[in-house]
């Protein structure tokens, strides 16, 4: 019998953090009807304000489903100024409050993760290289994206009780192998933990055949969460030739369905066994608003995992 428990989240359905995107939203509702009916057991939050935002709706939502809150992914301008991080990690703390109060009305004994990520898409460079990071986060800004991280977690944690976990994530300025191992080695391992992300660690590295299990080993002493995503060689191919933004690889489906990418799935799966992971596996399949159909791709990335034992 599989250790891990599965769930997916709303970006599957074309929620995502960035501002500005057009086309139609799935409303929740819809969503979790189709997270369910396609075979998953537990969901992230999505944007503040696409579920409900009072723990008691949430908590009755999340219920009559029997679903597991997950955590909820917020992000924060890590290279900021003061004046930008703090109403963030006032937003993180809001955020947490809501996960700790509905997981509580769930009885549920899980505990919730605030998913702390780099503002990511807001930085010209990292946003416009993606996939193809020549030039890595220099010393004094990662210092100062994990002193804002450990300053994050530490709020979160006073406020809630709550942990954190990062999520590395392309178009951030923690995207690379060696990006994410410098953050980490400079964030409190007591207050912060690592969700990791097969798709973002595989396109960020700039090769598709980049050996996640030596990664998924590496990390594991930090290892919170894990996000199964696929990424697609032949778009990452032809967003490194063509220089295409991160935008443009999402649009053109870089996130493709799991198995049909690059992502050894069945390799990973049996290193987070040989690790000792057991925990949750969160599906993400990142497309934009109106992009695709989210549920039939719910419902094969579900029945492919079974065929790992998943």
């Amino acid at each position: 019998m599989s250790p891990f428990h599965i769930a997916n989240a709303p970006c599957s359905w074309g929620t995502l953090e960035f501002e500005g995107l057009s086309g139609e939203r799935i409303e929740y509702t819809q969503m979790l009807d189709e997270l369910v009916a396609t075979g998953y057991t537990g969901t992230e939050l999505g944007d503040w304000g696409f579920m409900p935002t009072t723990p008691r709706h949430l908590a009755d939502e999340l219920h009559r489903r029997q679903l597991t809150l997950i955590g909820a992914y917020v992000p924060v301008p890590l290279a900021g100024t003061d004046a930008m991080t703090a109403p963030a990690i006032v937003n993180a703390q809001r955020t947490a409050e809501l996960l700790a109060h509905t997981a509580q009305l769930l009885g549920q004994t899980y505990q919730p993760l605030l998913i702390l990520a780099d503002e990511n898409g807001s930085d010209a460079y990292r946003t416009a290289h993606a996939g193809r990071i020549t030039t890595p986060t220099s010393d004094a800004v990662m210092h100062r994206a994990a002193s804002v991280a450990n300053r994050a977690a530490h709020a979160v944690h006073a406020q809630s009780g709550l942990r954190t976990a990062f999520h590395h994530h392309c178009a951030g300025l923690v995207e690379t192998g060696d990006e994410i191992r410098r953050f980490m080695h400079h964030t409190d391992p007591a207050l912060l933990g690592l969700v990791f992300d097969t798709g973002h660690y595989l396109f960020g590295s700039g090769d598709n055949s980049t050996n996640l299990v030596d990664a998924v080993s590496e990390l594991a002493p930090r290892l919170r969460l894990v996000h199964f995503k696929d990424c697609s060689g032949q778009v990452a191919d032809q967003t490194r030739h063509n220089a295409l933004d991160y935008f443009a690889a999402l649009k053109a489906g870089i996130f493709c369905e799991l198995g049909q990418g690059a992502v050894p799935f069945a390799d990973v799966v049996a290193a987070l066994n040989a690790v000792g992971y057991d925990g949750w596996i969160v599906v993400e399949q990142d497309v934009l608003p109106g992009m695709g159909a989210p549920r039939e791709s719910a419902a094969r990335n579900r029945a492919y995992l079974r065929t790992l034992g998943v």
